[in-house]
């Protein structure tokens, strides 16, 4: 798998390093120039690290996130979410991190989030914090994207023993040990299953916290079609039956 990994400089070389200073969000972008700016901005401002992993987008996606301060690692051509994830993973561990947020590119996620995220991991003593839209009131959810998203947290239940009440949510924390236990080989969204199953084999302590997801009519485009989430459930399904 080619990928273009560029090594991160510390942002403030002269001063002594905070745990915010190894906090590393990553973001999986595929054609997001129109929004990427906005993102990564949102996270900057908040005083994080942001590895832009450009999927082998054909616009502007890493120009633009470079300018709005985020470091770029670039895939040569489009390997799919899950590896775009992997990638940023492996660059955040090669660079020192020691906590490692996953941020969507379509603004769905607000950096406001990631503070308790973040801080969760210490304060539960886990290696993975996940967060759920469902432990807090929200109406903004598509009703078919709600249906969808409750029967594969059922199926995730059953198949990796996971206590979750969401289990297709991109915004998570995890600690560098946790982060060392995941190796994802789905690239496309399967990755989300993936990780999951990854987790409950890690055998790590994982915990929930309420976050937004903040739909839009652009992230509604940008997101994961109702027809493709269908194949994904029957594919994680036949592969649980036949494994």
């Amino acid at each position: 798998m080619a990928r273009h990994v560029v090594r991160a400089a510390p942002e403030h070389p002269n001063q002594p390093m905070t745990i915010k200073d190894q906090t590393f969000v990553v973001i999986a972008a595929y054609n997001e120039a129109a929004m990427i700016a906005r993102v990564v901005t949102d996270v900057r401002r908040a005083g994080y690290r942001v590895i832009v992993v450009d999927d082998g987008s054909r616009d502007a996606t890493a120009r633009v996130a470079k300018a709005a301060g985020a470091t770029v690692v670039q895939h040569p051509f489009n390997l799919g979410q899950g590896a775009a994830l992997q990638s940023g993973i492996d660059f955040a561990l090669a660079n020192g991190a020691e906590v490692i947020v996953t941020f969507d590119a379509d603004g769905q996620h607000g950096a406001a989030d990631i503070p308790s995220l973040a801080g969760a991991l210490a304060q539960e003593n886990a290696d993975f914090v996940l967060g759920s839209r469902f432990l807090k009131p929200s109406s903004n959810i598509p009703p078919l994207r709600r249906l969808l998203l409750k029967a594969a947290t059922v199926f995730t239940r059953a198949t990796t023993g996971l206590r979750l009440t969401d289990a297709h949510n991109g915004l998570r924390a995890m600690t560098r040990r946790g982060a060392s236990a995941i190796r994802l080989r789905q690239n496309r969204m399967a990755h989300a299953s993936e990780i999951l199953a990854q987790i409950g084999a890690s055998g790590l302590r994982y915990v929930e916290q309420p976050v937004t997801i903040h739909y839009s009519a652009y992230s509604v485009a940008k997101g994961q079609k109702t027809s493709d989430s269908v194949i994904i459930l029957l594919d994680l399904f036949s592969r649980a039956l036949y494994r």
